[in-house]
């Protein structure tokens, strides 16, 4: 086996600290689910059978794809910095600094959402636990909160990727536990009670009245790509893993079935309870939901697993997310501060802190008008992790590949195509919609055209000539 351009940057973590298989499983859910919070207002844009229909359909065109991706790139080449090393690796500098713009962008959004999504669901618990509505009628207070939460999850993430890991696995069991009574709840009633028309027939309607096929699919299919984005995450800390090489494919297989059934069963569950679907997203979360299946106390106690949901989302994607700007910095396109390493725990503080202020600055507003914007700018992320694949599988046909997609170089086209179609069908499903279509386009495309501007004030600025960290790679020895 022969090394090439072996000069990479510094290791990120100690052995001590890095993350092993349970460790990385638990931070692609959280990067990627969480829990079924969040896929409520699926139900009520599609009904019940359309979303049963897109929640087992899209993650073979959406997640499945994506999987096999991230396991070749990642083997091939796990390296500080993950897709924007291997997008920079595959298709030039400019590329890989578009790839990173974009997941930052959407990581930043993303982020201080699952901080604010925190805040609602406390006030959801003081709400039915106590009668306490202040967090509702107080913004400062409501803002307040996710601060702390901010600052608690800055601490733990300094700490390094193994302290997210452990946390991660804690947050698991807080967030399924609710979930798994509340599905063995409505299975007995739906046995019990065979004759009941809601309970037999809980997936119907299949499409919302006056709504076609096609149209119930796209109506919710920004929604669940939204819930199944995030499996690229991981790739931004394979430096802070042990034995990447094994640890990924496994971790994935573990993941994807983890994640696709964590939607399923508590939406099936929630149908069961005969509650209106028109309501789902709005006056009915999985809180109301859960009450209506085993009462008020499994209510508070779901309420309680959102807590711990936000928290676990909001703590990987610190994780992930703050290696991007560290990651730019090493190639001088940010400041060079960004760079700066704990001396304990060699986690980058900096970066991590100028995340967090930006995510506390976020969260003083919601973020439902920028749910498909953030689809948007991952999908751009996602589609250039596809073609650099394609690139690499082109100009480094000999790489090693402890894990390769079979099928050759067809099979990678033909999966590449199938997010590349999803993201496409969605977008033109949106433009179209009336109420969202005008402000989907007046904020996408200025986040878009930011990026080669902010490319050459960056290189003008900061990195004025200086080479880029190389990525290195392996070859195999039997095909030389």
């Amino acid at each position: 086996m022969i090394q090439t351009d072996a000069i990479d940057a510094p290791s990120s973590a100690p052995a001590s600290s890095k993350l092993g298989l349970w460790g990385v499983v638990m931070v692609i859910y959280f990067a990627v689910a969480g829990g079924a919070f969040g896929i409520e207002g699926l139900i009520s844009s599609s009904a019940p059978g359309m979303a049963i229909i897109l929640i087992l359909v899209t993650p073979f065109i959406w997640s499945i794809p994506t999987v096999l991706m991230v396991t070749e790139l990642a083997t091939a080449m796990p390296v500080e910095g993950g897709y924007y090393a291997w997008v920079k690796r595959g298709l030039g500098p400019f590329w890989g600094f578009m790839q990173a713009w974009t997941s930052w962008l959407y990581g930043l959004v993303i982020a201080a959402s699952f901080a604010v999504l925190f805040a609602t669901y406390t006030s959801s618990f003081l709400t039915q636990a106590f009668g306490v509505t202040i967090l509702d009628t107080n913004a400062l207070l409501h803002w307040l909160v996710c601060a702390v939460l901010i600052v608690l999850f800055v601490f733990l993430n300094i700490r390094g990727a193994h302290a997210v890991g452990d946390s991660s696995k804690l947050f698991a069991v807080m967030v399924f536990a609710p979930f798994v009574i509340m599905i063995v709840l409505a299975l007995v009633k739906w046995l019990a009670h065979p004759g009941l028309a809601a309970p037999l027939h809980f997936w119907q309607p299949v499409t919302p009245p006056q709504t076609s096929l096609l149209s119930a699919f796209g109506l919710g299919l920004f929604v669940v790509m939204y819930n199944f984005l995030g499996w690229d995450g991981v790739s931004t800390i394979l430096k802070e893993i042990e034995n990447p090489l094994k640890v990924i494919p496994r971790a994935m297989r573990i993941a994807l079935p983890i994640v696709v059934l964590a939607y399923l069963l508590p939406v099936l569950a929630g149908l069961v309870s005969g509650a209106d679907w028109t309501k789902w997203g709005g006056t009915l979360g999985f809180p109301e939901l859960a009450a209506a299946v085993g009462g008020r106390w499994l209510g508070i106690w779901m309420a309680v697993g959102g807590m711990f949901c936000a928290a676990g989302l909001f703590n990987a994607m610190i994780l992930t997310n703050s290696r991007i700007p560290f990651s730019l910095a090493a190639d001088r396109y940010f400041p060079q501060g960004l760079t700066t390493r704990h001396p304990r725990y060699g986690t980058p503080v900096v970066s991590i802190i100028v995340c967090a202020v930006i995510y506390a600055l976020l969260s003083v507003q919601t973020f439902s008008s920028l749910l498909n914007v953030t689809v948007l700018m991952y999908g751009v992320s996602l589609l250039l992790q596809f073609a650099a694949l394609i690139a690499l599988r082109l100009r480094e046909p000999r790489m090693r590949r402890p894990f390769r997609i079979p099928g050759g170089l067809p099979a990678v086209v033909v999966l590449s195509l199938l997010p590349a179609v999803i993201l496409v069908m969605a977008v033109v499903t949106t433009v179209q919609d009336k109420d969202k279509g005008p402000s989907f386009v007046a904020l996408s495309l200025p986040l878009l055209a930011a990026g080669p501007l902010l490319y050459l004030l960056t290189r003008a600025i900061f990195k004025r000539g200086a080479p880029d960290v190389p990525v290195p790679i392996e070859y195999d020895e039997a095909a030389l």
